[in-house]
């Protein structure tokens, strides 16, 4: 009897064109029928059709506030809601779901940890260290808490390719730093920073570490547990998922020992006017009612993501950024803005004699969405002395043709204003 083949348990092939058609916007035309050729992942991705029916489910068939009813309808959101919390705990191999709080976005995020758990550890004559690289939503909110406190900013600097200078961490690490918050995929020049040794520096002088990871958790397999992050955030809207919902992960001890972000709702123990007690995590921090369909919604995007393949997909858009890089490196009169050894997803490009914007504007009439301007980050455009960069930011759905429109559409630009 002939021997059978056992069946095979391997991940399947990723398929970018399988995943492209879960995305109904990218099957449309822009303007004159241009096809459209979305390249501006990083400032938010396209949501599968899967996300979209997933919330329109929910306003349909499940609409009810969460935690507060006794009711079926209620009972069953309160469970979506709680099994989406923890998926998301399962894609960033947070240890608890109780460490994951729904935030607005990675923007909440941050200005919570800094509004709560900040004053508990940052005081007059502190420094707080960030890097020349960082979105301004990773340095607004840490400048505010040093107005507030009379502590000072610190800046770890970058070298012309764009990678951190390591070499000047341990003379800005001192005994006065009482905070690093430090971005793990820099959103303007693609930059995926050497996190691990960042939070090993740190934690080796006993200083917290606040991980903006709205660029990572798209795009490369998170685990806040090995990174031994102190805060991990990031925003559904740029891994698939709706807009105004994100996660603010922290661990257990810091999430106890801070106080409440804001009051009322479903972030109360008892009331009295004698005074309050608080819930428990992850609830002490999400006051009133939430985004429950976001946050449903992003549990069935992050599902996605897994389902799919993460590694997959990871090393799929590692490819298709190689192949870009060398297809926009070739473009004479365009210089890539942002080299360094490990990127992700990113190409933030300058051409001689064009305006980043008039190239943004012009590249649109073909229908290619890119980014054009600062990308938020002032500061790190003035390090370069550019006034802004055209930007193509990339998702598992993009393809080689995509990336060749790009190269063409860059072509013709040069041409109009050459």
């Amino acid at each position: 009897m002939p021997a059978t083949t056992p069946p095979s348990t391997a991940a399947p092939a990723f398929d970018p064109e399988a995943i492209r058609a879960d995305f109904p916007a990218l099957d449309q035309t822009v303007y004159d029928d241009a096809p459209l050729v979305y390249l501006d992942n990083a400032a938010t991705s396209q949501k599968p059709q899967v996300v979209i029916d997933r919330m329109n489910a929910y306003y349909a068939r499940e609409n009810s506030n969460v935690h507060r009813g006794v009711h079926a309808l209620s009972q069953g959101a309160s469970e979506a809601y709680e099994q989406a919390r923890e998926t998301l705990a399962r894609f960033i191999h947070a240890p608890d779901p109780d460490t994951v709080v729904w935030t607005k976005g990675t923007t909440d995020g941050l200005n919570l940890i800094a509004s709560s758990f900040g004053p508990t550890v940052v005081d007059e004559g502190d420094e707080i260290l960030l890097t020349e690289m960082e979105h301004h939503a990773n340095i607004v909110p840490w400048q505010m808490l040093a107005e507030r406190t009379g502590a000072s900013i610190r800046v770890l600097p970058i070298t012309d390719t764009g990678e951190l200078r390591l070499d000047r961490l341990d003379d800005l690490l001192s005994e006065q730093t009482a905070l690093v918050a430090i971005s793990h995929v820099s959103n303007a020049l693609g930059t995926v920073n050497p996190i691990d040794a960042i939070i090993d520096a740190a934690h080796a002088q006993g200083v917290p570490v606040v991980v903006d990871g709205a660029q990572s958790a798209p795009h490369r397999p998170v685990d806040v547990q090995a990174m031994d992050a102190d805060f991990f955030v990031f925003s559904g809207h740029k891994m698939f998922g709706p807009t105004g919902i994100g996660v603010m992960y922290g661990k257990r001890k810091h999430l106890e020992a801070m106080p409440p972000y804001q009051g009322g709702g479903d972030m109360i123990d008892r009331v009295s006017f004698e005074g309050t007690t608080y819930d428990d995590i992850p609830h002490k921090f999400e006051a009133g009612t939430p985004n429950i369909s976001g946050a449903i919604a992003l549990g069935t995007a992050a599902e996605y993501i897994l389902n799919v393949g993460r590694d997959e997909m990871h090393a799929y858009e590692s490819d298709l950024l190689d192949y870009a890089t060398r297809r926009l490196e070739a473009i004479e009169g365009l210089r890539l803005i942002g080299t360094a050894e490990e990127k992700t997803s990113v190409l933030s490009f300058v051409l001689d004699d064009v305006h980043p914007y008039d190239a943004g504007t012009f590249l649109d009439r073909l229908g290619i969405a890119v980014r054009t301007g600062n990308h938020c980050t002032e500061p790190l455009m003035d390090r370069l002395g550019l006034p802004g960069t055209i930007r193509a930011s990339l998702a598992g759905y993009n393809t080689r043709a995509d990336v060749d429109a790009l190269v063409e559409g860059i072509r013709k630009t040069q041409d109009l204003f050459g």
